[in-house]
């Protein structure tokens, strides 16, 4: 439910939203937002922003990542077998364990993060999409959500500044 006037400006500033969601005919990966939206939003919001305490925003790093091979390789690893343990986005900590969701297939996954890099994201259109092969290569070599963190670390060190 959509609030208005102050106190939904309060709500919005108090919940640190930074991310407008699209209308449904604005969406690059329709499909993308459907699975998001039953997938992942509980945690991390319809906008991708990410609940305060609980879950980070997605909004942040997909989009950079996705500029890397080292990145790219991350947000396949991150939906395939989830992520668990301490990590910091805008300054802020999260502890949270996300899921494997490895039971959906790789052009599904594929067309999930393209929907949280570009239609949340916001990642500049020259950019290159993930497809299925992308996740389908990360398929083949089974890690458990703390060396996905792990490799978090070296993702984010080869990110421009």
């Amino acid at each position: 439910m959509a609030r208005s006037g102050p106190a939904g400006l309060f709500l919005v500033l108090a919940l640190g939203v930074t991310s407008v969601a699209l209308a449904d005919d604005e969406l690059r990966y329709p499909d993308g937002a459907t699975t998001f939206k039953a997938s992942c939003a509980v945690c991390h919001r319809p906008t991708g922003a990410g609940t305060p305490g609980l879950a980070p925003p997605v909004i942040v790093y997909p989009p950079r990542f996705v500029g890397t091979p080292d990145g790219r390789r991350q947000l396949a690893m991150t939906v395939l077998y989830g992520m668990y343990g301490d990590i910091v986005v805008d300054e802020r900590h999260y502890n949270f364990k996300m899921p494997e969701f490895a039971q959906l297939d790789d052009a599904t996954l594929a067309t999930v993060l393209n929907h949280v890099i570009f239609d949340l994201g916001h990642a500049p259109a020259d950019v290159q999409p993930l497809d299925a092969a992308a996740i389908a290569a990360e398929r083949n070599t089974v890690v458990d959500g703390a060396a996905v963190r792990a490799h978090r670390n070296v993702a984010i060190e080869g990110l421009p500044q």
